[in-house]
C-alpha cells in the first residue's frame, strides 16, 4: 500500500519536515568540511566562540564590553643618510666620506617628504649634475662627473607639512662632509686670487684653506716675511673640513697669508688670504650729553657735548638733530679722542656741537646719536631760549 494513503494527508505533512531538516544537517556538515579544507598545513584552526547569551545549555548572561585602549601613534623613523654603492649595496654613512673624484655620489636620505643643502658651489652651478628625486619613502640625491671643486657638506632635511605648508626640521637634520680626491688638484678651487678677510677682535677668523683629500698635509705661511706660522691648536687650531682658525685675532695676525699642501710627490699653494685688523668693539656705544647751560639768553653762545668713552682704535661716529635744521642753520662740530687713564687700554670720544648767538630758533631738544660697528644709541637734552632784557628807561 503507497504511503500516501497510509498515513493520510498528515503523514505527508511529517515526512516533508523530516526530509527538510535531513537537507539542513547535510549543508551544514559540508560548510564544516569546506572550513577544514581551507586551514594551511602547521597553523591550527580558529576555535569557535559561542556567542554569549545564546547557548541551549546555560541561560542568556550580560555582555560587558571592554573598555577601548587608545593607542599612541607610532614615533616617526629616525633620519639617516645612506650611501648607495657600486652593484646595489648601500653603506650607512658617518661624519664623512670620500668619494674619488669623476665617481658618481648616490646618498639617499630617509623621510617623505626632504630637502637638501649642497655647498656652495653647486649651488651656484652645478652644470645639470645634480639631481634631486623624492621617492616613496626617502629622498635621492645623484651629483655625477664629479670634480673636487665639489667637496663640501651635504645635508637631508626631514620636512614637517601641515596641509601645503611645510618646514624644514632643523633639529633632525643629517650631514655629511664628503670630500671628492683629486690627484691633481689638492685645494678646492678658488675664483679670487686674493680674499680679504677682517680680523675682529671679538670673533674667530677663520682662513678657509680646503682640501679635496683628508690624507693632505696642510701648514699655514705668511708671505712677507716668508716665514710659516706655528700652529698650536690654541691661538690658532686646523680642521681638515673647514681650514685655519684664528680664535683671539690680534694685530700680529694681519698680513697676507697662505696655506701649502702636500700628498705624496705634489705639492701646491691655496689662494691668498689679507687679513685687516679691525679692533671690533664689544657693544654698541653709551653717549652722555650735556650742555653749557639749560637755559640761555638769546645772542649768547651754546655748547653741546656729546662724548663716549669706549676700547681703544674703536671708532664712533656722531650724528646730531638740532632746533636749526629747521630754517638751515648750519652745523658747527668739534670733535676729538683722548686716552683715558686707567688699567685697560681705553680712550674717549667727544663730539661738540657750537651755537654761536643763539636765537629764538635754537629753543628746544638737541640730540646726540653715537654709532659704531655694533649699533648705536641717542641721548638728548633740551635748551631754553630767553629774550634779552629790555634796558629800563632812565628817569628824567
Amino acid at each position: 500500500m503507497p504511503l500516501e494513503n497510509l498515513f493520510g494527508s498528515k503523514g505527508r505533512l511529517v515526512l516533508s519536515a523530516l526530509l527538510v531538516c535531513a537537507v539542513i544537517l547535510e549543508l551544514a556538515y559540508c560548510q564544516e568540511e569546506a572550513q577544514q579544507q581551507k586551514i594551511k598545513p602547521g597553523r591550527k584552526p580558529k576555535p569557535s566562540i559561542t556567542k554569549l547569551g545564546r547557548s541551549k545549555n546555560k541561560s542568556p548572561r550580560a555582555v560587558t564590553a571592554k573598555p577601548k585602549i587608545k593607542t599612541t601613534p607610532a614615533a616617526p623613523a629616525q633620519t639617516f643618510l645612506t650611501q648607495v654603492l657600486n652593484r646595489g649595496k648601500f653603506k650607512k654613512v658617518v661624519d664623512s666620506i670620500s668619494v674619488q673624484s669623476g665617481d658618481t655620489l648616490e646618498l639617499r636620505c630617509r623621510g617623505k617628504p626632504v630637502q637638501w643643502s649642497v655647498p656652495k658651489y653647486l649651488e651656484e652651478d652645478d652644470e645639470g649634475r645634480l639631481s634631486m628625486v623624492q621617492q616613496e619613502r626617502y629622498g635621492v640625491l645623484t651629483l655625477i662627473n664629479t670634480t673636487g671643486a665639489d667637496t663640501g657638506e651635504f645635508s637631508c632635511y626631514p620636512m614637517y607639512c601641515e596641509d601645503t605648508d611645510c618646514r624644514k626640521e632643523y633639529d633632525k637634520a643629517v650631514k655629511v662632509f664628503v670630500f671628492f680626491p683629486d690627484p691633481q688638484e689638492l685645494f678646492v678651487p678658488s675664483a679670487d686670487y686674493y680674499e680679504a678677510i677682517q680680523l675682529r677682535t671679538n670673533w674667530p677668523t677663520l682662513l678657509p684653506c680646503q682640501v679635496s683629500s683628508p690624507q693632505a698635509k696642510v701648514t699655514l705661511h705668511r708671505e712677507f716675511p716668508p716665514v710659516e706660522v706655528a700652529v698650536d691648536g690654541a691661538e690658532i687650531s686646523f680642521n681638515v673640513k673647514r681650514g685655519f682658525t684664528i680664535h683671539r685675532p690680534r694685530p700680529h695676525h694681519a698680513g697676507a697669508l697662505f696655506c701649502v699642501a702636500s700628498l705624496g710627490n705634489l705639492r701646491q699653494s691655496s689662494t691668498k688670504y689679507m687679513l685687516i685688523y679691525v679692533n671690533y668693539p664689544m657693544a654698541p656705544p653709551a653717549p652722555v650729553i650735556q650742555a653749557s647751560s639749560s637755559s640761555v639768553t638769546a645772542g649768547e653762545n651754546l655748547r653741546v657735548s656729546c662724548s663716549v668713552v669706549g676700547e681703544q682704535d674703536v671708532a664712533v661716529e656722531f650724528t646730531w638733530d638740532y632746533p636749526g635744521q629747521q630754517i638751515g642753520r648750519p652745523l658747527y662740530t668739534q670733535d676729538s679722542i683722548s686716552p683715558v687713564g686707567g688699567g685697560a687700554a681705553r680712550q674717549q670720544s667727544q663730539s661738540v656741537l657750537l651755537v654761536d648767538e643763539v636765537r629764538d630758533v635754537d629753543h628746544g631738544t638737541y640730540t646726540c646719536t653715537a654709532q659704531n660697528l655694533q649699533g648705536a644709541k641717542s641721548v638728548s637734552t633740551t635748551v631754553k631760549v630767553v629774550p634779552k632784557a629790555k634796558p629800563k628807561k632812565q628817569k628824567p
